[in-house]
């Protein structure tokens, strides 16, 4: 049994569509660009069914943020039914997640969660440990082993915490420390797995063997169908 009071929490997944050249793009080479939107749809398939399911079993309300926006209506019909549907707004990342973080809370959310869909084995555990994190804390962040998260908790819109470079080793290490530049209390969670080189595909391949992938069963049988997991070996050598 958790502490936290679910009302007023929504998590926020952020996708792209799933087309080649716009995707999974530090994956090429060795795979090509329609290969790497193959494997990043199979995920975002995965990841979507599972925020809808936690978001329901968890009573907080799930959202899909999308890119580009002409995306959003192809995506309308196609995620969970219990997920609202928005656009990505803003230049870049940083900007697409600070508004992002703002629009949930001009709705009324006290705890705002932003989730990967590149981390198709987070589960309930993870997002119910962030929104207990945020009952003391105003930052908490689940990361991922390549330095950057999986998933990141705010109460409230921070401006500034995100201006610093995005998909980098040290995106985690810039973020925390702009946070504790503007006095914020953070707390680091257990990390996940975040797929985003071929070289992370030895993470999800430990994953499976440890029985810690239910979550995500058209990410597995995609490898499995396409011999993907012999590419995380021979990256991880």
């Amino acid at each position: 049994m958790t502490a936290f009071v679910a009302g007023g929490s929504v998590i926020v997944v952020f996708a792209k569509a799933p087309r080649p050249g716009m995707v999974k793009t530090r994956m090429t080479p060795p795979l090509s660009p329609e290969q790497a939107a193959a494997l990043y749809g199979e995920m975002l398939a995965d990841v979507l069914e599972a925020t809808s399911a936690l978001a329901e079993a968890l009573g907080i309300e799930p959202v899909v943020s999308i890119h580009p926006a002409e995306a959003c209506a192809e995506f309308a019909s196609l995620v969970p039914q219990n997920l609202r549907v928005i656009v990505q707004q803003g230049l870049g990342l940083s900007e697409r997640m600070t508004w992002a973080v703002a629009e949930a809370a001009a709705g009324g959310a006290e705890r705002i969660l932003l989730r990967s869909s590149d981390s198709p084995v987070l589960g309930p555990h993870d997002v119910e440990m962030a929104l207990d994190g945020l009952m003391e804390n105003d930052v908490v962040v689940t990361p991922d082993f390549d330095g950057g998260y999986a998933l990141i908790g705010l109460r409230a819109p921070v401006p500034g915490l995100f201006d610093h470079p995005m998909s980098t080793g040290s995106v985690l290490d810039e973020t925390l420390a702009n946070a504790r530049r503007l006095g914020l209390r953070c707390r680091v969670l257990e990390p996940s797995v975040d797929l985003d080189t071929v070289a992370d595909f030895a993470w999800l391949e430990r994953a499976h063997a440890a029985g810690d992938t239910t979550l995500c069963p058209r990410t597995v049988a995609h490898f499995d169908s396409c011999g993907l997991w012999r590419l995380g070996r021979a990256a991880s050598c």
